[in-house]
């Protein structure tokens, strides 16, 4: 039954067709109507995700098995960062938390003892080995090889635990690669047919009431179309939320210094034997390289600063980088709007996505915003009313979010030591935001805890911060001076569990594409017991 509530959604892509379904599934009397262009293209880029992205799909009750090979989607179960520091080398930032040790974190651990001399993420992680060894994170009944997500994730929980992102408790121990053009094309479907309206239109003026909020949008073929919300999904355009209620945007131009890309699709070797289970971000003079493994093919992309180099000198260095596979790619050079609105919720509109705001892709955030865009307001939803104090709260959780994003970023750039090039000797002289230079002068001292990282919600814990502070070689002055004075033989008995534990790993799961190409052949894994019993390992 309607209740009078309509919500328009201006502008497909993932951002648009993710809203729609999400709120479509939650508010079954509101009227959902999409408005999208066939002459309005999106960036369509390959995309990656946080682990995050799996109560998305829990939510709409959408199998992997259903969505993943309709969407070349592949798993990711870290980030590989190559070359970030003078020495060279790489280091893995994993979707996976530390052990925990009579109350001090293996990171912890790791920096008073070093053992075997190892690298820090091989030795506190099982994860980097399986990404170097290509290993699937699901065995090929379905069960996911880290127990410790069994009991939130088991799909007998039909309550489904801990749905809100803000809320959320356990680490799930992968995200996801996929092609994001075919992710919106399924996401129509299934929105169209829980009730979505899609009208294929342009939308040739946006009137105003006389309060300053929207009162419609008058399409080419369709004339007026109006709602008591409308939600701005188009892109760095920001037609509704920017132009027609001029909500000014904020540029984080003067600490992340990045604002273009050249993204090609590059097709795999003929000799391809299997796919890598990460994203890689790997460094070039003016910036970096993403590579995302697709099913059918890789994403691939140099995000560069367009002060250091130009667009034809960036697909000129992106396609030597990529050799003799990047020969025939059509590039698709992409000028980024780097910032937030200041406002994401202006009167009754509520910009999601691109248009609310947009950091650099390299810790993959773009579809983790579009989530929490998207959960934050059925949080401050009030039908046909807006209230001011609700919006303002929505407008806090999403300005806080981003901008402690944005902190996260700056520090990978001035934590590494890289500055052989302009470029990189730049990151190192724009200023940091007063809040991250405090967070620097600290973790030189000690390293990142719960605590001592930006306390608002924005999707990174403080292991994700110690990762990068360690791989970027940024360790404090010393370990922790308590640990002197600590029995470290029940650390190094962990240590070397999870050394016996990877080992098992590596040595039972499938390898990454076998299990993908099991996955297309299994008409519905959701009966599977994904998460029944112990794990195989």
């Amino acid at each position: 039954m309607m209740t009078g509530e309509s919500i328009v959604i201006l502008g497909g892509g993932s951002a648009g067709w993710m809203t729609a379904s999400y709120l479509k599934k939650a508010l079954r009397g509101v009227d959902i109507v999409l408005i999208e262009s066939a002459n309005v293209g999106t960036i369509g880029v390959g995309e990656a995700s946080f682990s995050t992205l799996k109560l998305f799909f829990d939510y709409l009750g959408i199998d992997e098995a259903e969505w993943m090979p309709q969407c070349n989607a592949t798993y990711k179960l870290a980030i590989k960062f190559n070359n970030w520091t003078a020495g060279g080398g790489s280091f893995y930032h994993p979707f996976q938390r530390y052990d925990v040790i009579d109350g001090n974190n293996l990171g912890e651990w790791w920096l008073h003892l070093k053992p075997n001399d190892a690298a820090f993420d091989s030795v506190c992680f099982s994860t980097p080995s399986l990404c170097e060894n290509n290993r699937s994170p699901r065995y090929l009944d379905g069960t996911v090889f880290d127990h410790n997500v069994k009991a939130t994730f088991n799909p007998a929980n039909k309550t489904r635990p801990n749905a809100f992102l803000s809320n959320h408790r356990a680490q799930y121990p992968y995200g996801y690669h996929f092609e994001a053009n075919l992710l919106a094309s399924f996401l129509k479907k299934y929105a169209t047919e829980i009730g979505v309206r899609c009208i294929e239109d342009d939308v040739d003026d946006v009137l105003l009431s006389i309060d300053g909020s929207i009162d419609c949008l008058r399409t080419r073929r369709n004339g007026a179309v109006k709602g008591s919300l409308y939600v701005d999904c188009t892109g760095f355009r920001g037609l509704l939320i920017n132009q027609a209620l001029q909500e000014p945007f904020v540029s984080f131009q003067d600490v992340l210094l990045n604002d273009r890309a050249v993204a090609l699709q590059v097709p795999y070797p003929a000799d391809r034997s299997d796919i890598e289970p990460f994203t890689s971000a790997t460094t070039l003079p003016s910036g970096w390289v993403w590579n995302i493994p697709l099913y059918t093919r890789v994403g691939t992309g140099y995000v560069y600063c367009s002060q250091f180099i130009s667009s034809e000198q960036a697909e000129s260095a992106l396609r030597a980088h990529i050799g003799p596979r990047a020969r025939d790619c059509v590039a698709n050079h992409i000028k980024m709007r780097i910032g937030r609105c200041r406002n994401s919720w202006v009167k009754n509109c509520v910009a999601i996505g691109l248009s609310s705001g947009f950091v650099e892709p390299l810790e993959s955030t773009g579809i983790f915003f579009i989530q929490l865009g998207i959960e934050e307001l059925l949080r401050h939803y009030a039908g046909v009313a807006t209230e001011p104090e609700v919006v303002a709260d929505y407008n806090r959780v999403m300005a806080d979010c981003i901008d402690a994003v944005r902190d996260f970023l700056v520090l990978h750039y001035r934590a590494s030591d890289r500055a052989d090039t302009p470029f990189w000797r730049a990151t190192k002289e724009i200023p940091v935001p007063p809040s991250m230079d405090q967070r620097l002068q600290l973790w030189k001292k000690r390293l990142p805890n719960e605590r001592s990282i930006n306390p608002c919600y924005h999707g990174f814990e403080f292991y994700s911060y110690s990762v990068m502070l360690l791989g970027l070689n940024y360790w404090p002055l010393c370990s922790l001076p308590t640990l002197r004075h600590a029995d470290a033989s029940a650390a190094l008995a962990v240590f070397q569990e999870v050394e016996h534990r990877t080992r098992e790993l590596v040595s039972r799961l499938p390898g990454h594409l076998e299990y993908l190409q099991h996955l297309r052949r299994t008409r519905n894994p959701s009966a599977m017991a994904e998460q029944s019993g112990e794990t195989a390992a």
